[in-house]
């Protein structure tokens, strides 16, 4: 066996290792969901799927506030992805494109705003938010979320790429800026346009400390949030709890081995401009 050969199966070993005790919790989850709670606690249960009873997610979908959690994460996160898109499209268009005084140092102050700490700034957001009257309301759980400049700089450094011989082209037809953007470099970076989709929602999805301060009721909660509402509603009930996070988790896992290809150049590209 040759060196080389030797490094490519001590790799594959490895890889396989890690994935095995990535996928083990969610395999767990799924064994405890579909057991009774009796059976839970038992000393019998093991580590295969041993019994098939649906009772746990029955009584999640029945006795919590699920459907409405799905529906303002959807709500929230699909509102947020659109206009982080189209606000983050058009500012970086005009800092790769348009000439104004100010430009660079713009251009530096999104840069810079990756050094501050979301957390750091959620006492003044939340003030903001309940001076507006939008406490435990879609748009104070959005409204935050909206800063995004990873996308902004995505944006603009596709957007310096483009030759200026094309945008020149436009202007002379008699074109404006808004024919440039939607018409000729939207069409042109709709791989990046999905990858920054995907990634900003699968974020606001999964983002949790946010709408646990600002929501400050059952009917306003996002899933993450809902999720810790549970035990209180169900005491220790190991089979609901799981049923609740796999439901919860269930969109994210479905749209991930969907769009994998995207999923994987979107976390590329955001760890490639943070890095």
């Amino acid at each position: 066996m040759t060196a080389k050969r030797a490094r490519n199966i001590a790799f594959t070993a490895i890889v396989l290792i890690a994935a095995l005790i990535w996928i083990f919790p969610l395999y767990w989850a799924l064994t405890t969901s579909l057991r009774s709670e009796n059976r839970i606690v038992s000393d019998g249960a093991g580590l295969l799927i041993d019994e098939l009873n649906f009772s746990a997610y029955i009584s999640v979908l029945s006795n919590s506030k699920l459907p409405i959690w799905y529906l303002n994460s959807v709500g929230t996160s699909l509102i947020t992805t659109v206009i982080v898109l189209v606000t983050g499209m058009m500012c970086a268009y005009a800092l790769s494109q348009l000439k104004f005084p100010g430009r660079r140092a713009l251009y530096l102050l999104v840069v810079a705003s990756f050094m501050v700490p979301v957390p750091a700034l959620y006492v003044a957001q939340f003030v903001l938010m309940n001076d507006l009257g939008l406490v435990n309301t879609w748009w104070g759980i959005i409204l935050p979320q909206l800063i995004v400049p990873v996308v902004v700089i995505v944006y603009k450094q596709f957007f310096d790429a483009i030759p200026k011989e094309m945008r020149e082209a436009v202007l002379l037809d008699g074109g404006g800026e808004f024919t440039l953007l939607f018409k000729l470099y939207l069409p042109l970076n709709w791989g990046i346009t999905a990858a920054l989709a995907i990634i900003t929602f699968i974020s606001a999805w999964n983002n949790f400390f946010w709408p646990f301060l600002i929501a400050t009721s059952e009917g306003m909660m996002t899933i993450p949030v809902g999720i810790t509402q549970v035990n209180d509603s169900f005491g220790v009930a190991y089979a609901r709890m799981m049923a609740l996070a796999l439901l919860a988790a269930a969109p994210v896992i479905i749209g991930y081995m969907i769009f994998q290809k995207r999923v994987t150049e979107a976390v590329m590209i955001s760890a490639g401009v943070k890095g």
